[in-house]
């Protein structure tokens, strides 16, 4: 069993909670929603994978004991309310997501280790912690969930997941592997986003494979 540093810097997920809040709080600035509901899509999303994390992990809630979260996550609502809504216009609110993706990706595999969850889990973690928190978001704001687009969403997450495992399990100084492991991610989903980039679905790999048996008769 691998243990890596016991606990994290607490300014790491203080920085991941108030990126992926302000992606819930956009989503309900351009859904048209009130501050109440803005401020509690910022909540959700912000504290979703990490609480998820905590109780797969058996680790108190990181936000329960901690009253900088909440001040995050309601200040991030706020800042959101009173900008103007035409700075989120466009596709900040995916490049935010991707931001958030990946910081909590990174978090909830390194939190994972460092309470004694073997690697291959670990990774797990992370790609769950960094997922949830915006597949809640969207569930409730009744709008298709962002993983059942095609392009790379889950991958972006468990490549930053996977380099956080094998960094810490080889050695490496953590700092360089969270930061190498962030911008992987987020250069992955980023990547994806500027370029409709994604994985072949079932049907696609059915279609190609029948027409490579039709060659093969022919």
């Amino acid at each position: 069993m691998f243990t890596a540093t016991p606990a994290l810097p607490p300014m790491l997920d203080l920085a991941g909670t108030a990126i992926f809040a302000l992606t819930g709080a956009l989503l309900a600035a351009r859904l048209r929603q009130t501050f109440v509901t803005m401020a509690f899509f910022a909540l959700v999303t912000g504290v979703g994978g990490g609480s998820l994390r905590d109780m797969l992990i058996g680790a108190p809630a990181f936000w329960l004991r901690d009253p900088w979260v909440s001040l995050v996550v309601f200040g991030t609502a706020l800042v959101a309310w009173f900008t103007p809504r035409r700075w989120w216009e466009g596709s900040l609110l995916e490049w935010a997501d991707a931001a958030g993706l990946a910081a909590f990706a990174v978090l909830g595999a390194a939190k994972a280790l460092a309470f004694g969850v073997d690697p291959v889990p670990a990774a797990v973690l992370g790609v769950v912690t960094g997922c949830a928190g915006g597949v809640v978001r969207d569930v409730i704001a009744g709008v298709p969930s962002i993983i059942m687009r095609p392009e790379l969403y889950v991958t972006a997450a468990a490549l930053s997941a996977g380099l956080t495992v094998i960094g810490s399990v080889a050695g490496f100084a953590l700092a360089w592997i969270w930061g190498g492991a962030w911008i992987a991610g987020f250069a992955l989903r980023g990547a994806a986003i500027q370029w409709q980039l994604a994985l072949p679905g079932y049907r696609e790999r059915e279609r190609r494979r029948k027409i490579g048996k039709a060659g093969d008769e022919g």
